[in-house]
């Protein structure tokens, strides 16, 4: 049965407020978020329970938060215990350099491992001239669009993995869209950041030119993300890979040095801002992906412009993952009605592997457009934040970077890859 579509309201009633509380009445939104988020969510899954008796679902989308915020976590807490030293200033090719090395590094350790490893040097390199600007191009390269080119850079591709694409077919098919959109984005940045550079006295720009040496502290926390991003293709039996990770991550918060952590500013509020926002988020888009679910099953004949633009603006407000299986399922659905058809040989249709770049392109990549797209980009701004780092809003990271910057890359993607 397809839901009302006034159950999706609590959904965006709570999307409005993440954008425009902390612009109008931030006070009383940094104090009272969390019992808003989960009284909303609360909501949802009790008319879901006791009035449409439909416990699949909830059970489902519980199931998907609880891994989720388990991966998150870890990583976070993992790499919080790995401390890079590096150099205090940098240049605008070497900030380059440091992006492209994390867009390489989120397809090994995740979009959420390369973020919290690299977020606290990355600030500490920029200190003297950090803008708004450098956390948002950290997020659009290194959280979201630099892990499109293998299954563990971001959850959508994990989910096609575990459908059966073999685990380099998407680097292949992936790559050349992917060097496209980080080299435009990094030419954009340096832009951005050469003039940010000339505008600094001569002083600082004579004092960014000094070297110093790199150093890594914490190095056997490298040992436990490893074991992590193993426990990650543990698929039975129910929530042993959860427990193998809690067990990981345990094992590094409590044998890492107090040191280390006190020179990362490590604390638990980034992780906790997550953890409750997203258990509303989690809760309360339920209706909305039941009714994209149920829309899409009458959807045929569609195009690669179709599943980039819809999997991609999806992807900016609802979760990637589930986003992305939604669309999947219709792409395997007109190649194959019957489902009989193994995925593998699915893929020599031209048809159905277009569909699946598109679905794949567009889940990675839109969800850098807002905060709430993938779960690195809202904990590296919690972390900007509390190094008193001025981030755009919610509202004016989608006005000044989003639309402005990152749409027009989107869409010269689409006009050179899916047109």
């Amino acid at each position: 049965m397809e839901p009302s579509y006034l159950l999706v309201a609590p959904f965006v009633i709570l999307l409005g407020l993440i954008a425009l509380a902390p612009l109008f009445f931030s006070e009383w939104w940094g104090k009272h978020y969390p019992k808003v988020a989960l009284s909303l969510g609360a909501a949802v899954i009790a008319y879901y329970l006791l009035v449409l008796n439909s416990h699949e679902a909830v059970i489902h989308s519980a199931t998907e938060y609880i891994s989720f915020i388990v991966l998150i976590g870890s990583l976070y807490i993992v790499s919080g215990g790995i401390h890079i030293s590096t150099k205090d200033l940098t240049n605008p090719l070497e900030n380059v350099l440091v992006l492209f090395a994390g867009a390489v590094l989120a397809n090994i350790l995740g979009t959420t491992g390369a973020s919290m490893l690299l977020i606290r040097p990355w600030i500490k390199m920029n200190k003297s001239r950090i803008a708004a600007y450098h956390i948002v191009f950290f997020i659009f390269i290194i959280s979201n669009v630099g892990g499109a080119l293998t299954p563990i850079g971001d959850p959508p591709l994990f989910l096609g993995y575990l459908r059966g694409i073999p685990f380099f077919w998407i680097t292949e098919h992936m790559l050349p869209i992917w060097g496209t959109a980080i080299a435009l984005l990094l030419i954009i940045f340096y832009l951005f950041d050469r003039r940010n550079y000339l505008k600094q006295k001569k002083s600082i720009i004579k004092e960014i030119e000094k070297k110093d040496e790199w150093k890594i502290d914490g190095g056997i926390n490298f040992l436990f993300l490893g074991i992590i991003l193993l426990a990650v293709f543990i698929q039975s039996p129910v929530f042993l890979r959860e427990g193998v990770i809690i067990i990981t991550t345990a094992a590094s918060y409590f044998s890492t040095k107090k040191s280390v952590h006190t020179a990362n500013h490590f604390s638990f509020h980034p992780i906790q801002e997550v953890a409750i926002l997203f258990a509303g988020i989690f809760a309360t888009m339920i209706p909305a992906l039941e009714l994209l679910r149920h829309n899409a099953e009458a959807m045929t004949s569609l195009s690669p412009t179709f599943y980039y633009w819809n999997a991609g603006v999806l992807s900016s407000f609802l979760d990637n993952a589930p986003t992305y299986v939604s669309f999947f399922s219709v792409a395997q659905g007109n190649v194959n009605p019957s489902g009989i058809t193994p995925i593998i040989e699915l893929l020599s249709h031209p048809t159905f592997a277009e569909s699946i770049i598109a679905i794949s392109g567009g889940a990675v990549f839109f969800g850098a457009m807002t905060y709430i797209g993938n779960g690195p980009n809202f904990m590296v701004k919690s972390i900007a934040d509390h190094y008193h780092i001025e981030t755009p809003s919610f509202t004016r990271y989608i006005t000044h970077y989003s639309l402005p910057i990152l749409l027009p890359v989107l869409l010269l993607i689409w006009f050179i890859f899916f047109r």
